[in-house]
């Protein structure tokens, strides 16, 4: 039952605990009712709502959702921001936006982008043909830039060629000595005059998961030596007017401006040289590195970061605007790659609650006569349990609990007595915990504990398919429930997914501007859903999902947002069918038919079963190949 508005906890709590004004970037709130809502246009709509109207829809947890007015305020404030810091500060060339296509490469999310960001001319980085392909096909606007990074082939150079041809800014950014002769070699058979880039190896070190980018070992730019051998290449072919862009990426998630700063200075240089050696340069490309602030705690921590858009935007023209005027050289037109922070609010990974696991003491039995003589120096530690003592009682609890765990495997003590002494065990390191706010002084061991004792959340979803990094490198996303926020959570848990991989757990979480080991959450209340949400995961989740456990993409919505507080259900995918997955994976469907209805006629054969049987069996087994991959309720 929800508290009333007087209890001691209200929602504002609840606001605080999970620090969604701090992470959120104010497109995510609570409502009076204990509800997260999302806001935008002056409104706030509970994510519960939209969640009942999958349901309506016959869409199933797990649930991706993407809310496209966050999409387009992203892209909205990132130019706003540029453009009020160039003219504020009079400087004398315009801001292009573009985005990485490897972040999201999702249709609806690129296709949306390159809608919005028309207004703007937003246009796209690209890696490689596939991406491309969608940029090509995508993009609205003539004049729109397109910046093509990563190893290109003949095929890729054609299709950049002939963007240009359709009054596109197509940059091809060098990125190795190898790829300028078949640049020269394209541009020439097809009669188009290439626009070329390059990337330089920077020396500014950034801090974060993303900073082997720069330096000498990166794997992308060129060297100084390289810088000098390209540029006479294209003096001796006439085509040094062609290079117009110098692109210095410094990394991704750049949580310190003053490293921004310094990486700026660095790339004014080589422009300046680079100018002085006659190229045509007028655009700067200074890749990604706008963080995102998934903390929510505003410093310099590789999960945060210790600037807003605004400052990012204003140095990083105050810091080209004052530079370059010391070499009296013109201000070029300035171009970011804002992936990471241009999507990843406008996602929601959501999912109920299947069951949980506590490690609590259940009935606690009276003392037996016959007891077991450890049993019984286990029920003493209670006379000496006190704040003074609670290493000793710790120590001695874990002591006689080992013993007893000896005994039952060589067959000396029974089930049931191991029970007992399990359930002491657990009471006893309760009792603990409740002391330890009067410890002056606790050891690693009892600092751990709270988390030790904490339950275990089941969660719909694939931690592999739907949030890899959290497994691969130890990202954080924001994590809540989204209703239930007007009472207090009163359970400390760790979450765990349906995949049978003892990595699939989620075991840090942002509490109280902390990492905590444990998540605070509610209890499940029998004959109700638990839904929780990951918020933040809009970059690079998507894509970068596997099928462990043949666990396949969710179900995905995406949602608009009106003024009136109402919203429309814009697209819907359904996730992958079992069939689906199967398929990846090289099994054939409807061989995978033919074989099991064999199996079932054989077992007609043989008397197992009825033929009505049969055509039950074979009739479940053709439904789950249609069916969702993941935990499924009756409706």
């Amino acid at each position: 039952m929800n508290q009333q508005p007087d209890t001691p906890w209200g929602y504002k709590l609840s606001a605080e605990l999970y620090g969604i004004d701090r992470w959120s970037n104010d497109y995510f709130g609570l409502s009076p009712e204990g509800k997260v809502t999302a806001k935008t246009l002056n409104t706030a709509v509970p994510l519960l709502d939209i969640v009942e109207g999958m349901f309506e829809r016959d869409l199933q947890m797990p649930v991706l959702l993407r809310i496209e007015n966050i999409l387009d305020a992203q892209i909205q404030r990132l130019n706003e921001a540029f453009r009020k810091a160039i003219k504020e500060q009079n400087y004398q060339a315009a801001y292009r936006g573009v985005y990485p296509i490897k972040v999201n490469q999702q249709a609806q999310v690129v296709e949306e982008i390159a809608h919005f960001g028309s207004r703007y001319q937003h246009g796209f980085e690209v890696g490689s043909k596939p991406e491309m392909i969608a940029a090509l096909s995508t993009v609205e606007e003539p004049g729109s830039l397109i910046i093509c990074n990563g190893y290109k082939d003949e095929e890729f150079i054609d299709l950049g060629l002939q963007a240009i041809r359709l009054g596109f800014l197509c940059f091809f950014v060098i990125e190795t000595p190898a790829e300028l002769p078949i640049i020269i070699e394209r541009s020439k058979a097809l009669g188009v005059e290439p626009m070329i880039g390059l990337r330089v190896k920077m020396n500014t070190k950034v801090s974060g998961h993303w900073n082997s980018t720069s330096g000498d070992r990166s794997v992308f730019g060129l060297t100084t030596t390289q810088i000098v051998e390209l540029v006479d290449l294209l003096n001796q072919e006439n085509m040094l007017h062609c290079l117009q862009l110098l692109h210095c990426h410094l990394g991704s998630q750049i949580p310190n401006i003053q490293e921004i700063r310094k990486g700026v200075v660095e790339a004014c240089r080589y422009y300046a040289d680079l100018i002085r050696e006659g190229a045509a340069l007028n655009y700067i490309d200074l890749g990604g590195g706008l963080a995102v602030d998934y903390s929510g705690s505003q410093n310099n921590d590789e999960q945060s970061r210790n600037y807003s858009l605004d400052e990012y935007c204003d140095d990083i023209v105050d810091t080209l605007k004052h530079t370059l005027d010391e070499y009296d050289i013109a201000h070029p037109t300035i171009v970011t790659e804002s992936g990471r922070s241009t999507v990843a609010y406008s996602s929601v990974l959501l999912f109920n609650i299947l069951d949980t696991t506590t490690f609590e003491p259940t009935n606690l039995p009276n003392t037996m006569e016959d007891e077991h003589p450890l049993i019984g120096r286990m029920r003493e530690i209670y006379d000496y349990l006190n704040p003074e003592r609670v290493q000793e009682c710790y120590n001695d609890a874990h002591y006689y609990r080992q013993e007893v765990r000896e005994l039952f495997k060589r067959g000396q003590m029974n089930l049931r007595q191991q029970s007992v002494t399990e359930n002491l065990f657990l009471d006893i390191l309760h009792r603990i915990t409740a002391l330890l706010d009067k410890v002056e002084h606790s050891s690693i061991d009892l600092n751990d504990l709270k988390s030790s004792l904490s339950d275990i959340y089941y969660g719909n979803f694939s931690l592999f398919q739907s949030l890899p990094d959290i497994w691969a490198i130890d990202q954080m996303f924001p994590i809540m429930p989204i209703h239930r926020l007007n009472e207090e959570p009163s359970r400390q848990a760790v979450l765990a997914d349906i995949t049978c991989d003892c990595d699939g757990k989620i075991d840090k979480f942002f509490v109280n501007q902390e990492v905590a080991q444990s998540l605070p959450l509610h209890p499940l209340i029998e004959g109700e859903e638990y839904y929780l949400g990951v918020f933040l995961v809009g970059a690079y989740q998507e894509t970068l999902g596997d099928l462990h456990n043949l666990f396949g993409d969710t179900n995905v919505v995406s949602v608009r947002l009106n003024s009136d507080g109402s919203f429309d259900f814009v697209k819907e995918i359904h996730g992958d069918t079992i069939a689906d997955v199967l398929s990846y994976v090289e099994y054939e469907p409807k061989e995978m038919q033919l074989r099991y209805r064999n199996t079932a006629e054989r077992a007609v054969r043989e008397g197992r079963i009825t033929a009505r049987e049969r055509q039950q069996t074979i009739n479940a087994f053709n439904a789950s190949l249609q069916g969702y991959t993941y935990y499924e309720k009756e409706s």
